[in-house]
């Protein structure tokens, strides 16, 4: 009979989130232990009439090693099954008549089921069974030197311990079917998590790439070409120009080849100019024709391609949200530069903001099982790779509030 000795000794229940679950066992042996020593010796001495001395010493090994089967009940086991044996062989030595219980008196019993309950809640299904069996044949063992004239009982101990150990083991492989299978939850759950990050982090990437081959692209063109354009160049600067027009199809090149590994053949449409602040007006209309009431408060700056790019891909994602969770919810879409004077987030930033009430009625379904991002993940990723911040949220009136604001002087996006 073996048992897991490579772990540490821990308490039953010792990762229970609750504290009064953690001290349930040693309350219970603590109990047991308090209630049994006494009545053991009661007992023995005066209903069986065996020695003082014996009687204390069965009595203190019977009781207790309960405390100790709180954290190793196998050991305890051991000391407690000894002592039921050698009581029982002791009783043979005294007077028993008809009122004796024999081989083992009812305080025995109520202390060896609570220990296999212990046993059952820690050891392996082998232990267990090994230890049923002993149960078993001791008390079959026992039965063929019983005494005349005396109740025996030895099929009671039998089959209360088997029920404990069957009990306790059932209750324990529950317990660690829900652990694992919310452990599995939780990875499967990360590991969602890294997936969407890495695919909107794709995105964002194809995206820039659109954005920065674009000008790279004007680059090339206005330096092949400003040797026709502009007359009377000299040889050197035209060289010059021809040296940048060829640099710059290079890089142009070269880019392409790293970032085109991001592309997919499912990805349409990426090569056309990426929307900015001018079609954030063609959601909000899209999502007004959706059922939506949407008030928007547009911003005509001039903003960086990225910021605009990123400004629109939140409220996408934002107003995607809202027309699949919170249908006919009213919702407010505001753009706006602001200049902030703090220290730490000094200069001009671009303010994005929506937010929306709670829905007329509760939607029974989701209105759209597709989105057009990642949500918040997708959300939270822009506006860290844009260095801004993001707040996001749900309201105390039962609404959401998706608030970002994206830094526009060309060091904050460096």
């Amino acid at each position: 009979m073996t048992s897991v000795e490579q772990e540490p000794a821990r308490a039953l229940f010792a990762g229970a989130s609750r504290r009064w679950v953690r001290l349930l066992p040693w309350g219970v042996a603590f109990v047991l232990c308090v209630a049994l020593l006494p009545t053991t010796i009661q007992v023995l001495s005066v209903d069986y009439g065996l020695n003082g001395g014996i009687a204390s010493a069965l009595a203190v090994a019977q009781s207790a090693p309960l405390l100790l089967a709180v954290v190793r009940p196998l050991q305890a086991w051991y000391v407690i099954f000894a002592a039921d044996v050698a009581g029982a062989l002791a009783l043979l030595a005294v007077d028993l008549d008809d009122q004796n219980v024999w081989p083992f008196p009812p305080m025995e019993i109520v202390g060896y089921v609570a220990l296999c309950l212990a046993l059952g809640l820690r050891e392996p299904r082998r232990t267990l069974l090994v230890v049923w069996l002993a149960t078993a044949g001791a008390n079959i063992g026992l039965g063929f030197v019983a005494p005349g004239g005396t109740s025996a009982r030895s099929a009671l101990l039998t089959i209360l311990s088997g029920v404990a150990l069957l009990l306790a083991a059932a209750l324990r492989e529950r317990y660690e079917v829900q652990r694992r299978l919310a452990e599995q939850e939780t990875i499967s759950e990360a590991e969602r998590e890294r997936r969407t990050l890495l695919e909107e982090r794709a995105r964002i990437a194809r995206e820039l790439h659109d954005v920065v081959a674009h000008h790279m692209s004007v680059i090339t063109v206005q330096a092949g070409t400003a040797a026709y354009r502009i007359d009377g160049l000299p040889q050197d600067v035209q060289e010059e120009f021809t040296s940048i027009a060829a640099t710059a199809r290079e890089s142009l090149g070269e880019m392409r080849r790293l970032l085109g590994v991001l592309r997919n053949e499912e990805a349409h449409g990426e090569l056309a100019p990426q929307p900015g602040l001018t079609r954030i007006g063609q959601l909000v209309e899209a999502t007004v024709r959706a059922g939506v009431p949407v008030e928007f408060t547009p911003c005509d700056a001039d903003v960086p391609e990225v910021v605009g790019l990123s400004a629109y891909r939140i409220v996408q994602e934002a107003l995607a949200n809202v027309v699949r969770h919170a249908p006919g919810a009213p919702t407010r879409v505001s753009v706006s530069e602001s200049v902030s004077e703090s220290v730490s987030t000094g200069g001009a930033r671009l303010t994005v903001l929506v937010v929306n009430a709670p829905p007329p009625e509760p939607p029974v379904a989701p209105l759209e099982e597709g989105g057009t991002g990642h949500g918040l993940v997708g959300m939270r990723e822009r506006v860290r790779l844009a260095g801004g911040a993001l707040d996001a949220g749900p309201l105390p009136d039962g609404g959401f509030r998706v608030a970002a604001q994206l830094p526009l002087t060309e060091g904050d996006l460096t």
